[in-house]
């Protein structure tokens, strides 16, 4: 029973590291099941980050078209994702895919929403302006201190109110 209890942390360790191991061969197969379904005219993600369309696909390398005139080659390994035709058109073009046709639109900004038909009144011009901003009271004394006077130095304690 005590070589029992010493030696369930090892298995319990072993146990998780094969769980582990199990899950990153799973990953690692479901993206090369993604590699292998890129077909010329697909929509991808490099690893680096970099937009592109599939122009060739060969046994470990992939020709990618990434603007007019720009071919670049990259190995199968460095595609991230294989991305769909709406995702990609979005991301690249900016082409919304609009599922919803029918519905109401949101406007850019709130000004729509809150006018009325009535005019506004403009605020009246004789009114003095506020200023809203803080001032130190040390502010005054330190103008006014002459050239030839030192500040005089405090604690922070005659201050405080």
């Amino acid at each position: 029973m005590n070589s029992l209890v010493t030696l369930l942390p090892f298995i319990v360790l072993i146990g998780a590291m094969i769980l582990m191991t199990r899950s990153a061969k799973k990953k690692q197969q479901a993206a090369a099941d993604m590699r292998n379904q890129m077909q010329p005219g697909s929509g991808v993600r490099t690893i680096g980050g970099m937009y592109a369309t599939v122009k060739e696909v060969n046994e470990d390398t992939v020709l990618l078209d990434a603007g007019p005139g720009v071919d670049l080659l990259f190995a199968k390994n460095s595609i991230g994702a294989v991305l769909s035709d709406d995702e990609y058109n979005r991301i690249v073009h900016g082409i919304e895919h609009d599922l919803k046709a029918d519905a109401d639109t949101v406007p850019d900004d709130a000004s729509s929403l809150t006018e009325t038909d009535e005019p506004v009144d403009a605020a009246p011009s004789d009114e003095k302006s506020v200023d809203l901003g803080k001032k130190d009271a040390d502010e005054e004394p330190a103008a006014e201190a002459k050239q030839g006077e030192e500040p005089k130095k405090t604690d922070g304690d005659a201050d405080a109110k």
